[in-house]
């Protein structure tokens, strides 16, 4: 079965640099690149006209991320901060800073619970960290690695896991509830660039370099599938709401569309040969199915399923 999806719209020169990141909430699509400000564009309104510009990062952000009600976001820069946002009256506003240390790369990939009360991210060194809202973002636990940097992170909805990839090409699977090393997982012998949780807390995914997709039980650890179709780095993952479609963003500029159930890529597109780094689906609330990319080209393309 293939599906077919068109572009709905392009956000054509969205950011004067690359676009290393992009959040997705209820109302809104959230962009961050090498350049100081984060970029807020409405996804309610006809031509998604951009509605804030976040002065943040003055060295450049390259991840931000959203809760899933889209009342708070967290964006992390090459400066080595982490700034929490909260929306108020309809627009994003500053709540709080985190600054472990000058160093970039001491918080690299992020994450926020579904709830926004948690905030995880990794290191240049291999450490995963946890904040809390409740505590006035006071770092409540650190999991410790072996020491290669953490590339990319995701919570679990259920708030059970944490799920990291490292340069070395580890995986490794945390039990939130206990604070302990659930699994190191095999099967990527190089750098792994992207990992992301389905919404039933069940599956794993994760992806790089290796140019496949590994699907993983997540509470077991067993590795259950590949997906195999990409021909270039693969730099970000992301799961329909229903957990039935994992999208997919690659370094040639494909961007690829997986059925879960049967293994196979229903759709591909490419809209640029340059690398896509991250790929969202937008929430089914606000219309049709559709997803967006962003990359090197700096743009931001909008794709909606073919009726």
């Amino acid at each position: 079965m293939s599906k077919q999806y068109l572009t709905a719209h392009t956000i054509d020169d969205a950011h004067i640099t690359d676009i290393y990141s992009l959040a997705v909430t209820p109302g809104y699509i959230v962009a961050a690149s090498g350049a100081s400000a984060l970029k807020v564009w409405s996804i309610s309104e006809a031509e998604y006209p951009l509605k804030q510009k976040l002065e943040a990062h003055s060295l450049g952000c390259h991840h931000v991320v959203a809760s899933k009600d889209g009342k708070r976001l967290a964006s992390a820069g090459f400066d080595g901060q982490c700034i929490i946002w909260a929306l108020s009256d309809g627009k994003l506003i500053e709540e709080h800073r985190i600054k472990d240390s000058n160093a970039a790369g001491e918080i690299w990939a992020i994450a926020l619970s579904q709830d926004g009360q948690f905030l995880a991210s990794t290191t240049h060194d291999g450490r995963i960290n946890v904040w809390d809202a409740a505590a006035s973002w006071t770092k409540i636990r650190s999991f410790e690695t072996k020491g290669s940097f953490g590339m990319a992170l995701d919570l679990s909805a259920d708030g059970r896991y944490t799920a990291t990839g490292h340069q070395n090409g580890t995986i490794y699977v945390f039990n939130n509830e206990t604070g302990r090393l659930a699994h190191s997982l095999a099967g990527l012998v190089k750098p792994v660039r992207a990992v992301a949780i389905s919404p039933a807390s069940r599956l794993l995914a994760a992806a790089g370099d290796s140019k496949i997709i590994a699907l993983y039980d997540i509470s077991s650890g067993e590795q259950i599938g590949n997906l195999s179709g990409h021909g270039a780095w693969i730099m970000t993952l992301d799961w329909s709401d229903t957990g039935e479609y994992l999208l997919s963003g690659a370094s040639d500029g494909k961007t690829k569309v997986w059925s879960i159930e049967t293994r196979t890529c229903v759709a591909t597109h490419t809209e640029t040969d340059k690398t896509i780094w991250s790929v969202k689906w937008l929430p089914r609330t606000v219309r049709t199915e559709m997803f967006v990319a962003a990359g090197a080209n700096r743009s931001i393309s909008l794709y909606r399923e073919a009726s």
